[in-house]
């Protein structure tokens, strides 16, 4: 079955509804976000009328009691299996109702279409943390049933923490592992052993420098079949244990041949066998993962984005239950590190997230990952002017960050508020061993005039930059373009040319390929976001 990967922008439930067809994925991982950094006071603090409704925007993972909330817990007690009614009434009537079991709630009914687009032979991996890993146990227990639980691992996700108060440091996260039945894909992931590990474990050393370690040939069970004398090689013979030996006759000859018995030392030991250290895929896997690092400031991975997860722990998942050519789903994308294990590792995929700042991300990570290899279609965002005026009119801010992700620009700020004139920031490098440039851009979705350009214009020399762009879903006027001229240019010492210091483009322009004049040499969202952190740093000393 060949199907195109896929990257939908749009509320994960309405996709999965729509979308994703019953019993058709084989691994599903999530990472739902939630403000676990939040004081319990304020998290379990019951709400009041006034609180806003529950929302996921760019870098806000923030859940609130409201309305939405009120509205799918009404949803799931109409609609939802009675036993699934029931504990999630029992939730909400002991917890209350605050941020906690809004993100139970809204959780629940995803949960509810994530198990029915899971396939019986499939596993769903929940990424949380201890904040609410305990509810969301339960919540899963009610969909997936109690007997398909096979797991919580635990994942230390960063380093010892130095600040720590009166309590202990928080440095794991919790992933809950359920599976649709008995009967799933597991491919044994092994845990690789350091140096020092394989000299303790394998103490034994062959002359021609073979480490190896010396284990039973006592079979673990009752084996009145495999109990008979063995007269070795060395002319001795020996005898098994009540139980029998861990193998037939065949084979006790066979690891004789290759010089793999261990004999006793002492007349009337045991017979053993030697296991070596460079035959060993190494351990199997615990429920413990501290081999995995977090994802290091200047890690060359690192994109900048809150929650990011390394690789390394989505390839685990990814390669120990699913197979190649399998459907993996991530209906919490982020910046897309699921959808990048699964295209590495040769499995199908599909993402979804809320916000145009992750598909820009997820978009550049594949390209600049796999390029052409990364075959893909992006559903939900603007194709035309059309569908962005209507982005716009339904959401300013989304609108913003998907125009921003047309020119590969990032948002100046993580949240919604006020500006300051700049609404994205795009850097390029044009000349050897020197710093970034820095491009302020702004969007705008309504009417342009000639002092947006004047603004801007102030906007990159407050901000020290040497360019300015303005993104309007309206033609700018005679008297922008004019004031745009009158800014002059900047010089490219790297390229030899000058450019305009402010630009403006419409959307309708951008779409088309119009691209603004800068030097192309253009500088990643991630890399930009070291370069923001390199600038922050030299501004404190």
């Amino acid at each position: 079955m060949t199907t195109i990967n896929k990257l939908y922008y749009g509320d994960n439930l309405t996709v999965l509804r729509e979308h994703v067809p019953s019993e058709s994925v084989d691994l599903i991982y999530l990472d739902p976000p939630f403000n676990s950094n939040r004081s319990y006071n304020v998290l379990f603090k019951e709400a009041n009328d006034s609180a806003s409704d529950a929302q996921i925007a760019a870098f806000d993972d923030s859940w609130h009691w409201g309305p939405a909330a009120e509205e799918t817990l009404r949803e799931i007690e109409t609609t939802a299996q009675p036993h699934v009614v029931e504990m999630i009434q029992a939730i909400v009537r002991f917890v209350g109702r605050n941020d906690v079991t809004a993100y139970l709630v809204m959780m629940t009914v995803r949960l509810i279409e994530l198990h029915r687009a899971l396939k019986p032979s499939g596993s769903i991996y929940l990424h949380c943390d201890p904040t609410a890993s305990h509810y969301l146990k339960v919540v899963m227990d009610a969909i997936f049933g109690a007997r398909n639980f096979r797991n919580e691992v635990t994942w230390k996700r960063t380093f010892a923490h130095g600040n720590v108060g009166q309590n202990y440091g928080s440095v794991a996260d919790i992933i809950l592992w359920y599976t649709a039945s008995d009967k799933y894909c597991w491919n044994q992931p092994f845990a690789s052993l350091s140096e020092d590990e394989i000299r303790a474990k394998y103490p034994h050393v062959d002359p021609d420098g073979r480490r190896w370690q010396s284990v039973t040939l006592r079979n673990p069970g009752i084996r009145p079949n495999l109990r008979f004398p063995y007269t070795a090689s060395n002319g001795v013979t020996y005898q098994p244990h009540p139980n029998g030996w861990s193998c037939n006759f065949e084979r006790l000859q066979r690891y004789d041949r290759e010089g793999r018995l261990h004999f006793p030392q002492k007349p009337g030991g045991a017979l053993r066998l030697k296991m070596y250290a460079d035959e060993s895929p190494g351990e199997r896997l615990q429920n413990i993962w501290s081999d995995i690092s977090p994802i290091g400031a200047q890690a060359a991975e690192r994109l900048g984005y809150p929650t990011q997860k390394p690789l390394a722990l989505l390839e685990r998942i990814v390669q120990a239950s699913s197979n190649p050519g399998d459907l993996v789903l991530d209906p919490f994308c982020g910046c897309g590190t699921t959808i990048c294990a699964a295209q590495k590792l040769g499995r199908r995929w599909i993402g979804i997230d809320i916000t145009h700042l992750a598909i820009a991300l997820m978009r550049e990570r594949l390209n600049g990952m796999f390029g052409d290899a990364a075959q893909y279609e992006v559903i939900g965002q603007p194709a035309d002017v059309a569908s962005a005026e209507a982005l716009a009119r339904q959401d300013r801010y989304q609108f913003q960050c998907w125009a921003l992700s047309l020119i590969k620009a990032r948002p100046a700020q993580e949240k919604k508020g006020a500006d300051r004139g700049v609404d994205g920031l795009l850097f390029f490098v044009d000349e050897a061993r020197a710093p970034a440039k820095k491009v302020m851009v702004q969007v705008k979705s309504g009417h342009v005039q000639a002092s947006i350009i004047r603004d801007l214009g102030h906007v990159v020399e407050r901000e020290k930059a040497v360019m300015g762009f303005l993104v309007s879903m309206e033609q700018p006027t005679r008297a922008m373009l004019t004031e745009a001229l009158a800014a002059g240019y900047y010089h490219s010492p790297g390229w030899n040319r000058d450019y305009p210091k402010l630009q403006a483009r419409t959307i309708e322009q951008l779409l088309r390929g119009e691209w603004f004049e800068f030097p192309q040499a253009n500088v990643t969202l991630a890399q930009a976001e070291r370069v923001k952190g390199e600038a922050a740093q030299k501004e404190m000393f």
